[in-house]
């Protein structure tokens, strides 16, 4: 069976369409890593995916019968544009049914190369069973994504490449996993030339298809899967590719979302190119893997398997690196609602970075804030910073990993306080270490902070939003603090917005 398999990979027509990609060193990660790394940049394909191997090695061999048909395929978008890509280079009419969850950079691509794009049900599988019924009705030859020896050969032909381009010592290649057909058709020809390099899959922890198959010895079909990584959503492995992974795959790492984010601007540091969540899985497993392991002195490929990636998704993919990469704690703290407290409090963080301070008044008693710190030694410093909080009597809860919190409860913090003698600003902080505690100290301890909002966003300047109650008779006071200050200032007491959701 290896034999074949090896056959169909060196024989497979992938390169009428597709390139061979190069195989680039990430000196930044290496260094971080203490390893040596390397990508196979599949992002750099036509379509921006590896998928266009697979699906043209499948199409360019069908039988004259078949091709008066036309093609039918089901995908989250990188398959889908694969197939369309093939089909205009074969002048084949291709139908291609989509989820309705895909991002629209991917429903796009796929009309604009001529293919007819339907979207259909909320998931994979929905578009999959609809596309299934099409096939039968209208005679189209269905293409599947992955569960198909042609298009697992047409996958292989990147390990192929890779063993080409790195014929010296290798100990893991990394590849990303949804339906198993990168992985089956890599690890199948790895291991039968290069059976001491490891073939190390890697999954979201909320679509492990792969890995709890391996662990119940039998495909397992999942409840529902998340979609932050929409390349990989997929509820079950493929037949023929869990086959050959349960011959072939070493092990399955499992990757959090903020370590997805974290992985795609490692990516962005090296190459200067913004992959997808699922292009960048390999990225985060070779980093998990190599923090579980403690290696050194190694030497790694990660598969770098797409960039179809949404713009408006990189606000989100740039918020959660941070903590990805566990250079950011999240926690809400209880502090005395008096004046002088928030002060004291940043004393505790000491030279710590704050990112982000969300309050807003509640009681005469007690404030909870929502406070984001830098950290420079990961999750051993945010445990030292806890304890050190908490002997300083402030009570405390670690939102570091509580995904609603990073999602929604961040930007909810606040409410109609009806404060009296409340005025509200607007300042641009320089970002730099001690621009807070600047402010703080200019104020002293004459008037109560009843609100205030930051979040360190990379630029020159921080913005910043702060209630400050001041009675009318010390007008005068507050001017020349903001004068003295020298911060650019707006008076926002009497915006529309303030009025509405927040005074």
């Amino acid at each position: 069976m290896p034999d074949s398999y090896i056959k169909k990979i060196l024989s497979a027509r992938v390169y009428d369409v597709a390139h061979e990609t190069p195989l680039d060193f990430a000196p930044q990660l290496s260094a971080r890593l203490k390893n040596e790394v390397f990508l196979k940049r599949e992002d750099l394909q036509p379509v921006f995916s590896f998928k266009l191997r697979g699906a043209y090695n499948r199409m360019a061999q069908l039988r004259p019968d078949e091709r008066v048909c036309g093609v039918i395929a089901a995908s989250a978008g990188n398959h889908a544009q694969g197939v369309a890509l093939a089909a205009a280079h074969l002048g084949l009419d291709a139908l291609i049914v989509m989820p309705k969850t895909t991002p629209e950079i991917k429903v796009r691509s796929v009309r604009s190369r001529g293919a007819t794009a339907e979207l259909h049900g909320n998931s994979y599988n929905d578009a999959y069973d609809h596309a299934l019924k099409l096939a039968e009705a209208t005679g189209r030859v269905f293409i599947h994504p992955y569960d198909d020896p042609l298009v697992i050969a047409g996958q292989g032909t990147i390990a192929m490449e890779l063993l080409r381009q790195q014929q010296g010592p290798l100990d893991a290649i990394f590849v990303p996993v949804g339906g198993g057909g990168l992985i089956a058709g890599i690890a199948t020809y790895v291991k039968y030339l290069r059976p001491e390099i490891a073939i190390i899959g890697v999954e979201p922890e909320d679509a492990p298809t792969l890995h709890h198959a391996l662990a119940a010895s039998e495909r397992v079909l999942l409840p529902q899967v998340g979609l932050f990584a929409d390349g990989v959503a997929v509820t079950q492995i493929g037949v023929e590719p869990f086959r050959l992974a349960q011959r072939y795959v070493d092990e399955v790492v499992l990757v959090s979302t903020d370590e997805i984010c974290a992985a795609i601007k490692d990516i962005y540091c090296d190459t200067r190119s913004i992959c997808e969540p699922a292009g960048a899985l390999a990225v985060a497993g070779l980093k998990r893997y190599v923090q579980q392991r403690g290696v050194r002195g190694r030497k790694f490929i990660a598969i770098d398997s797409g960039a179809n990636i949404n713009f408006d998704r990189l606000r989100h993919v740039a918020e959660r690196a941070e903590i990805g990469e566990q250079r950011e704690a999240i926690l809400a703290v209880t502090i005395p609602e008096r004046p002088g407290s928030f002060k004291a409090f940043c004393k505790l963080l000491g030279q710590r970075g704050i990112t982000e301070f969300n309050y807003r008044y509640a009681d005469g008693e007690e404030a909870q804030i929502f406070v984001g710190i830098q950290l420079t030694q990961g999750e051993k410093e945010r445990d030292a910073l806890i304890a050190h909080l908490q002997q300083h009597q402030l009570p405390l809860v670690d939102l570091t990993d509580n995904e609603m919190a990073k999602l929604h409860i961040r930007y909810m913090v606040g409410g109609h306080a009806g404060m009296a003698d409340e005025r509200l600003f607007r300042f641009e902080f320089p970002e730099r270490p001690g621009a807070l505690m600047h402010f703080l100290n200019k104020m002293g301890g004459r008037w109560n902070i009843s609100l205030f909002h930051y979040r360190n966003h990379g630029a020159a300047y921080g913005r910043v939003l702060a209630g400050i109650q001041v009675p009318p008779e010390e007008n005068r006071d507050l001017l020349l603090f903001l004068q003295q200050l020298g911060y650019p200032y707006w008076d926002e007491s009497e915006n529309v917005g303030y009025r509405l959701f927040l005074q």
